[in-house]
């Protein structure tokens, strides 16, 4: 994307983690450690959008600084959207810049797939007049009653197999139903999600997403329902919970299936009461919220095995929603093949390409086990690499994506310890199909240390 991103956080670590991120999907990525450059930098330049930390000065965690400068940012530099960094137990302070502005907020550390939705997404929905009031949060697409509800244009597909889900998502986004999502990784599970939220009733009342596979279980409860003050070594403020935020609106709860036992009775006493309790309180808060549930797991065999609760499936699945994996819908390709070829050929300034027709046959012939997901990378690196605009069969080699056999995995010629570790971070990137969490989970190493090493060896 042609755009200009700036990061203001004063962790060099967090600059750096997102600079790398950001830098592959937009033209300028800046970064500095001091909001008091804002001026200077705007002077310089102009940002698409602002990544802009909550607190600066040690030891400070009101949030009172951030919505200053976001404050700053909105009244000079209108055009700019700015999108806030908090950490755990500052979602609170999120909801309130939202109020002053802001148009979403990521919590560190975040999912990388989330941030880069979160800043295109920012990207794409330019400023607007502020119309009487100014909470009102864009996620994913813009929400707005005059949409078509026959619109799912963030979800591209004309096979039935996609009819089908437009179907479900626009006979049952106006309700209130308990829905839940399957599919493989890769299949857009998200994007339905936020279909279903902003074709609802609930549309313009927060859209608030947990990944439910990141988040520790000592931190669960405090997560979803929220804390008091002193229930626990780093409770050092009040806080909400998702589940307070999200009241109004949709909680999309991604990752459902890698839930523990113990955790789900806590959610499902949570679901059937319409009610939380804060972690160090015995108030009970009642919530009103329409459940989003996805996984990639197999939740009915899961039942069976004895993994979930049976009366918990029940409970979130009024409405189940399956998206059919990319090998299903072949016909699909050409179509999203397209999407992303317009998409990173402007990125990579090399505008004007276009697929020979044995690609479209060999893309279409491929298995894609990364489905979508995996589709889009190889467009990427095919636009990279190609030396011409008509992309050929062999600028895709896609028997090196994809999940790997063992005869698959590359063996080192060496034994020097850097050529070997290099070889490890790029079989593990190779595993995991891109996913640098998981990639850097199985390395035994933190995401920071990952992108230093990526970096040194040219990644």
């Amino acid at each position: 994307m042609k755009g200009n991103i700036l990061i203001i956080d004063d962790d060099p670590d967090i600059l750096l983690t997102a600079r790398m991120l950001l830098k592959r999907h937009f033209e300028h990525v800046q970064t500095t450690t001091s909001p008091h450059r804002i001026q200077t930098l705007f002077e310089k330049d102009h940002y698409d959008v602002v990544l802009l930390d909550m607190n600066f000065a040690r030891g400070r965690e009101t949030g009172s600084e951030g919505i200053r400068w976001l404050k700053y940012i909105r009244q000079n530099m209108p055009n700019t959207n700015v999108v806030m960094i908090t950490a755990h137990g500052e979602v609170e302070l999120a909801v309130k810049a939202m109020k002053e502005g802001a148009s979403d907020f990521v919590v560190k550390p975040w999912d990388n797939q989330k941030l880069l939705e979160t800043v295109q997404n920012a990207f794409l929905n330019k400023p607007r007049e502020l119309e009487g009031t100014q909470n009102e949060k864009l996620t994913g697409q813009r929400a707005s009653s005059k949409t078509s509800k026959a619109d799912f244009s963030a979800i591209i597909g004309e096979s039935l197999a996609m009819k089908k889900v437009f179907a479900l998502i626009d006979k049952v986004a106006k309700t209130d139903v308990n829905v839940l999502i399957l599919g493989e990784n890769g299949t857009g599970k998200d994007l339905v999600a936020s279909a279903l939220h902003h074709h609802s009733n609930r549309s313009k009342q927060e859209f608030v997403k947990v990944d439910l596979g990141a988040i520790p279980e000592s931190l669960f409860e405090s997560e979803l329902f929220g804390h008091k003050k002193g229930a626990f070594t780093d409770a050092k403020n009040d806080r909400e919970g998702r589940f307070e935020v999200a009241s109004k609106g949709t909680l999309f709860l991604d990752e459902i299936g890698n839930v523990s036992l113990p955790l789900q009775a806590k959610l499902l006493t949570a679901l059937q009461n319409k009610r939380i309790v804060r972690v160090g309180t015995n108030r009970p808060i009642d919530i009103d919220v329409r459940l989003v549930c996805a996984t990639n797991m197999p939740l009915y065999e899961m039942v069976r095995q004895k993994e979930f609760r049976q009366d918990l499936l029940y409970r979130i699945n009024t409405v189940e929603i399956q998206l059919p994996p990319l090998r299903e819908r072949l016909e699909d390709i050409p179509l999203l093949a397209q999407h992303f070829l317009k998409l990173y050929s402007q990125k990579y300034q090399k505008e004007g390409m276009d697929f020979a027709a044995e690609t479209l046959q060999k893309l279409q012939q491929y298995t894609w086990q990364g489905n979508v997901r995996e589709l889009q990378h190889a467009l990427e690196r095919a636009v990279i690499m190609a030396e011409g605009i008509v992309l050929q069969p062999d600028d895709f080699l896609l028997h090196q994506h994809g999940s790997m056999s063992s005869s698959q995995k590359q063996v080192s010629p060496t034994l020097n310890l850097e050529d070997m570790e290099k070889l490890a971070i790029k079989n593990a990137i190779l595993k995991h199909d891109g996913n640098l969490s998981k990639a850097a989970k199985e390395l035994g190493l933190g995401r920071t240390t990952l992108y230093r090493k990526m970096t040194k060896y040219g990644l």
